[in-house]
């Protein structure tokens, strides 16, 4: 039932992205697994366009939502029942990074929306790039010119040869994730390092773990939170 309803959301954003948005203007390309030095990395939507890079991470949700910037994980209330899922914000963190790295572009001149569809409501206070609504308009506020047409063209044709050729399938990228997931020296979530940490002020039962330290970037527009 998850897969139908994260299915029906990306359909949902492409199509609102399609009405929206002029297609002469922002390449459009949907559910794009991208290669990274530590593994993989699956895209919602990704557009291109002369005002920078933009990626759409879609949440299909319904009920009331609860989470900041800093928070590991965020939580969806539904009749009282508490669902926690991660947050957003870290999950396109290390899609920013794996694509930088492919495209060889700064990781400035992309910039991150994350879409709720559903009826959900938001209850926290959410940075500007996570919206429910007016996902078009939220991309179509970028009216610095960041790329030449030739740079467009460039970047373009690099993610058209790599997802015509399907050098990373769905099964590939589900073996990437397992790696990941395994690593004791890089987030498996965030792609930074990670830290050994100790937890317990008693040495008998501390206890040591693994934590990432990352900066996050909260705003597409430059605003930054540091925190680990």
């Amino acid at each position: 039932m998850s897969t139908l309803r994260g299915w029906f959301g990306e359909k949902k954003t492409a199509f609102s992205l399609w009405l929206s948005l002029d297609k002469n203007v922002y390449r459009r390309f949907h559910d794009v697994i991208i290669p990274g030095n530590n593994g993989s990395t699956q895209i919602d939507h990704l557009l291109v366009s002369p005002y920078g890079i933009f990626i759409v991470e879609t949440k299909n949700k319904k009920g009331w939502i609860f989470g900041s910037e800093r928070q590991s994980k965020w939580t969806q209330s539904v009749y009282g029942k508490n669902y926690p899922f991660q947050n957003p914000l870290r999950q396109t963190f290390r899609q920013k990074k794996v694509l930088s790295e492919f495209l060889d572009i700064p990781e400035t001149t992309i910039h991150v929306a994350i879409f709720f569809v559903g009826t959900c409501e938001f209850k926290s206070q959410v940075p500007e790039n996570v919206i429910s609504s007016g996902l078009g308009k939220y991309i179509g506020q970028f009216k610095v010119r960041t790329f030449a047409n030739d740079e467009i063209d460039r970047i373009s044709k690099r993610i058209e040869g790599y997802v015509s050729v399907a050098r990373v399938n769905t099964r590939d990228h589900i073996v990437s994730l397992r790696r990941r997931f395994s690593s004791t020296t890089t987030c498996p979530k965030c792609g930074s390092r990670l830290i050994e940490r100790t937890q317990g002020k008693d040495l008998m039962q501390a206890r040591n773990f693994w934590d990432a330290k990352i900066i996050l970037n909260v705003s597409s527009r430059g605003t930054s939170s540091g925190f680990q």
